[in-house]
């Protein structure tokens, strides 16, 4: 590695890229935790990386994975405090309209190998949309000591001389940050598994949504949710609850033409990508992604995004051979 880091300070585009394309992925996750949202996490990034060639100079020989998080974290701190940007309360995900989902195809790269062993499969826990919206209540500071912590494992010293803060001050912050999540999580973080993917049980679930989806056949969808489910589309600004909204959303749903839905999965949560025929046309164009919250074997939560990231999973923006 040495060898590289030297081609690469010499100005060899081909080594740096190999110094940090083994990184990339985790850095993206990693911003992707500060910032909430998966378009934001790629710019912050290409920014981080665009920033370390041009100051390669100044690594001194020492962690080049950690010095690259330090950059990276720099990064999302600037467009955190650039954006003046903080959920100042969390009823739902209405009130963080930038959240975005994230594939678990691109989370499964960054898995422990022997050739990166220290790489961490991305838990459940720490990348559920519910916790990714109750980082974004954490003042900058807190969050990126949290995530450097609990998340990443980093110990109190590594975490304070990334940030330039004294090993007290980083302690103090993690303690406010773990506090703030202790109270805004109780419940869910009961109901969280640490398992890389989601449970034969919930993929079962959303096969069956899936049907009743694309055949419009509301009473079996209902059958599958809880009476009190919950339903946002980010960004826009409202959280519908119960049956009765699920069963207006059918109808207008069902107006606007046909639907069909493939199973996936992001943030380790059970989802499906639905893709709309309207009337007149002759194909299925992308149009939504629901990521789900099961609790007891009913979905008590979808979130919908819209269908700009559908590449990112590796879904086609046309539905072939149905």
């Amino acid at each position: 590695m040495t060898d590289t880091i030297a081609a690469a300070k010499a100005g060899d585009q081909t080594a740096f890229a190999a110094l940090t394309g083994r990184h990339r992925r985790e850095l993206h996750v990693h911003c992707y935790r500060m910032l909430g949202s998966f378009d934001e996490a790629e710019d912050v990034v290409q920014e981080a990386l665009l920033n370390a060639w041009r100051g390669l100079d100044t690594f001194d020989g020492g962690n080049f994975r950690a010095w690259l998080y330090r950059i990276a974290t720099n990064a999302c701190l600037d467009a955190i405090r650039k954006n003046e940007r903080r959920v100042p309360s969390l009823r739902s995900f209405a009130e963080v309209p930038w959240i975005q989902p994230y594939p678990d195809r691109l989370l499964d790269e960054i898995a422990p190998s022997e050739a990166e062993p220290h790489a961490l499969a991305v838990a459940r826990e720490t990348i559920e949309l519910a916790f990714l919206a109750v980082l974004q209540m954490l003042p900058p500071q807190q969050r990126a000591v949290l995530i450097l912590r609990d998340v990443l494992g980093w110990q109190a010293a590594e975490a304070a001389s990334l940030l330039d803060l004294s090993v007290a001050a980083a302690n103090s912050a993690l303690q406010r940050g773990r506090a703030t999540l202790r109270e805004r999580l109780p419940q869910q973080r009961g109901e969280w598994s640490v398992a890389e993917a989601p449970s034969e049980e919930e993929r079962a679930l959303v096969r069956r949504l899936i049907e009743a989806h694309d055949n419009g056949d509301f009473s079996t969808m209902s059958s599958l949710v809880r009476d009190d489910v919950r339903h946002t589309m980010p960004p826009e600004p409202n959280c519908y609850v119960g049956l009765e909204h699920l069963a207006r959303h059918g109808r207008i749903a069902e107006e606007m033409g046909e639907w069909r839905a493939v199973a996936v999965d992001a943030n380790r949560m059970p989802a499906f990508a639905s893709y709309l025929r309207r009337p007149g046309d002759t194909v299925f164009r992308a149009f939504k992604l629901d990521v789900l919250r099961v609790v007891e074997g009913k979905a008590a939560e979808f979130t919908t995004f819209d269908s700009h990231l559908f590449p990112a999973f590796g879904l086609d923006a046309v539905l072939e051979g149905k």
